[in-house]
């Protein structure tokens, strides 16, 4: 079931927005709630394994004390919390278009459909006023990005969210070091929970270390109100990494990459196909490994994301009490 709440951004048109009954008592009462992207449905696995997918990452939001948001749009309207009937026709359509900030007013406009990325679900959980957000692998600044300009939407969006972004790191094509010195310039906090390394996505570490470390989730959840207590309106991105014994090593990464990259040049593959060619290509030279690699880390990912949001709603709570 559907409701239409009212936004939290000034001159929102809430009947563009329709949140799920369940997301929405979850927000009204303070209880956590932890958004998700949709694009990885349609554009992930095929189907019926992807739809399988969605629903056990539903239930490990679930497990962790959290309600899960997964966004998405249909006929027109942002919707914040998929039902099932939503998922299963997302798993079985693999032609839904994915949306970005870009794209996303004028596939409100005109009526349409289509699977939400990180920055345009960012866009979704603030409307709503969700604070926390999970994915497995942000996107950054590409490696070819002195001659491409070729710069994730998603480090754009994270300078107007208010949200804290739980990930294992940068997806693994891109580059981690420029990654972090945009996030720095823009004045986005990173920190690593229990880790040094910026995670890889597919690999435990990019050989590039987290500008903060934290191990207690309580203490991260203290460090992102305190950020936002400023009047700072950016995110705060929360890392940690794939399980060791799931991951796959950087150095068959790196291998596979190259080569891809090469590939992608013949091609002439550019801008937005790039990343899924270029994940693609590491997936056969890897043998398919990132197949498992990858439902590893969304799974433990969002896991995190549930046990943060449930911290992070009791500090929001205390900060209320106290009148701070």
């Amino acid at each position: 079931m559907l409701r239409t709440t009212p936004t939290t951004v000034a001159g929102a048109d809430p009947a563009l927005l329709a949140v799920d009954e369940e997301v929405a008592e979850a927000l009204h009462e303070g209880r956590p709630v932890v958004a998700l992207e949709s694009s990885v449905i349609p554009h992930g696995l095929p189907y019926p394994a992807n739809l399988d997918l969605a629903h056990d990452i539903d239930a490990a939001v679930r497990a962790s004390g959290a309600v899960p948001a997964r966004v998405g749009i249909l006929d027109g309207r942002i919707v914040v919390g998929m039902s099932k009937e939503h998922l299963e026709r997302f798993a079985s359509d693999p032609g839904i278009p994915k949306v970005s900030t870009r794209d996303l007013g004028i596939v409100l406009a005109g009526g349409g459909t289509g699977a939400t990325t990180v920055s345009s679900s960012l866009v979704a959980a603030d409307l709503a006023g969700i604070r926390v957000f999970s994915v497995a692998g942000i996107g950054g600044v590409h490696r070819d990005a002195p001659h491409s300009f070729d710069i994730s939407a998603d480090l754009v969006q994270f300078t107007r969210s208010r949200t804290a972004v739980v990930c294992a790191g940068a997806k693994s094509m891109l580059h981690p070091a420029w990654t972090l010195e945009w996030l720095e310039t823009a004045g986005i906090p990173v920190i690593g929970y229990r880790c040094d390394e910026f995670p890889a996505y597919f690999s435990v570490s990019s050989g590039v270390r987290n500008p903060h470390r934290l191990d207690d989730l309580r203490q991260i959840a203290a460090a992102a109100v305190a950020h936002w207590d400023t009047g700072t309106a950016t995110s705060v991105l929360v890392t940690h990494p794939i399980a060791e014994a799931d991951g796959i090593p950087s150095e068959d990464v790196e291998a596979a990459l190259a080569e891809a990259t090469t590939l992608a040049e013949r091609d002439g593959v550019t801008g937005p196909a790039i990343t899924p060619y270029l994940l693609k290509a590491i997936a056969r030279a890897t043998e398919g490994r990132t197949s498992a690699a990858n439902r590893s880390v969304l799974l433990s990912t969002t896991a995190l994301a549930g046990e943060f949001a449930v911290q992070l709603s009791l500090e929001l709570a205390a900060r209320e009490e106290t009148g701070r």
